[in-house]
């Protein structure tokens, strides 16, 4: 039987300022911008994808910089809080001295479980990130970046962690549906998986004491949702199948341009979305060029001139990230 989700996809945040998110990600952290497009919901904002130099899935962190006035969210239960990227474990002192280096405060490196070292901080915006340093990681280093040798560079997600007051219907839905396992289990942390590998991991937090953590709040700061990877538009629509028997209302099928996607709410409040692996980001530009120009869905093309004037100027200068 084919296996229908093959890990994350990607997970994309709510933000600020385009130009302070373009020198967060690419800059500080070294992702490449492999694409320059616009909400499909409201084009008068920039969706910025990071990743790696190709742009595999699971690789993904994508952003709506919806300006610097946007009311800011809150972390909170039915939400998640953090999202974490993955490191080989030799890379940690690496990433100690370059959070120093730009003065990015973080908490001290903490183990998890056994051969995973994580550091916690934020983004500019107070969106929760975490780097991990796992001795299971074993994706190739882009290089793309000339200030992070490719030995040290991120190598795409490791996990997203859900906050819930509940976290039965979730895990059911995980276990079932999304075929992930649970594999490890410490201090009200459940972690599931399709593969005990960086880039297939969802953690939960469960709030046992129930009510003791406030609601999260959407808005500035705060991931909108995590997407999980289908190999095809086959296995997506048995998936949506899936959830319309499990009574998660999935949407249609949404044709998002470099994968198509089909999006639910998950029974702990956190939009899901389940996108596939292809057609990729070299349908518009050669993998050299990616994210060098700004793309359009079709339905925006008959209005780019007026939305290149519209959005701001956005560059990446690696001179200043040394």
């Amino acid at each position: 039987m084919q296996t229908l989700i093959t890990g994350l996809h990607h997970v994309t945040a709510v933000l600020g300022g385009t130009q302070t998110s373009m020198d967060f990600y690419a800059g500080i952290l070294g992702l490449r911008l492999v694409k320059k497009t616009v909400n499909f919901d409201d084009p008068n904002v920039y969706h910025l994808y990071f990743g790696d130099s190709k742009g595999s899935p699971g690789s993904i962190f994508t952003v709506f910089p919806y300006g610097e006035s946007l009311k800011e969210g809150r972390h909170g239960q039915g939400k998640i809080n953090t999202t974490a990227f993955s490191l080989p474990a030799a890379s940690l002192a690496f990433w100690q001295k370059r959070l120093d280096q730009f003065h990015i405060a973080h908490k001290h490196a903490q183990q998890r479980y056994e051969g995973e070292v994580f550091i916690y901080l934020e983004d500019p915006d107070g969106l929760g990130l975490e780097l991990v340093f796992d001795n299971k990681e074993n994706r190739p280093g882009s290089g793309f970046n000339p200030n992070i040798p490719a030995s040290h560079s991120i190598r795409g997600l490791h996990h997203v962690e859900l906050w819930l007051d509940h976290f039965e219907k979730t895990a059911a839905l995980l276990t079932t549906v999304m075929n992930h396992r649970l594999l490890q289990e410490s201090a009200g942390r459940f972690r599931y998986a399709v593969d005990d590998l960086p880039g297939k991991y969802v953690d939960i937090l469960w709030d046992s004491q129930g009510g003791q953590t406030l609601k999260g709040l959407s808005g500035k700061g705060m991931v909108h949702h995590v997407a999980f990877a289908t190999p095809d538009k086959t296995t997506q629509l048995e998936l949506q199948v899936r959830l319309q028997q499990m009574g998660l209302n999935p949407t249609q099928v949404k044709d998002r341009k470099y994968f198509s996607s089909v999006y639910f709410t998950e029974p702990g409040g956190v939009i899901f979305e389940i996108a596939t692996s292809g057609p990729g980001f070299t349908v518009d530009e050669t993998a050299g060029e990616l994210g060098t120009h700004l793309q359009l869905p079709e339905l925006f093309e008959w209005n780019r001139t007026y939305l290149t004037g519209k959005l701001t100027t956005v560059h990446y200068d690696a001179e200043k990230f040394k």
